[in-house]
């Protein structure tokens, strides 16, 4: 294993530390836990809460166009998960954590 390598895993290390230190405060934290057991780093986090805030302003948008089906933002959200995440979970986890409550009970319907 070579220094960037190892500087790597002590980072994403670091950053799940952080996060459970947040689930020990409050066990709640589905998707904090997700996070943790799949290995997914804080750039990758990062990329799904951008996605999902592109996505809840286009849904919005798109419901203000009298739209009231949302399979095609489904679909751009689940192929953009990282491939070690289930979108199911991932669904289920937010909603309990409260993440983009609104976007997050229109994909349910698509499970």
């Amino acid at each position: 294993m070579n220094a960037h390598e190892l500087l790597q895993r002590i980072s994403l290390l670091e950053y799940h530390q952080k996060l459970l230190f947040k689930i020990l405060n409050n066990q709640k934290l589905d998707f904090y836990k997700l996070i943790i057991e799949n290995r997914i780093s804080e750039e990758e986090v990062q990329k799904f809460f951008d996605l999902c805030d592109e996505l809840s302003i286009k849904m919005e948008e798109q419901k203000a166009e009298g739209y009231v089906y949302f399979h095609p933002l489904f679909n751009e959200f689940s192929t953009s998960l990282p491939s070690n995440l289930n979108v199911f979970e991932v669904i289920h986890a937010c909603m309990k954590q409260q993440l983009f409550e609104t976007l997050m009970l229109e994909f349910r319907k698509y499970l």
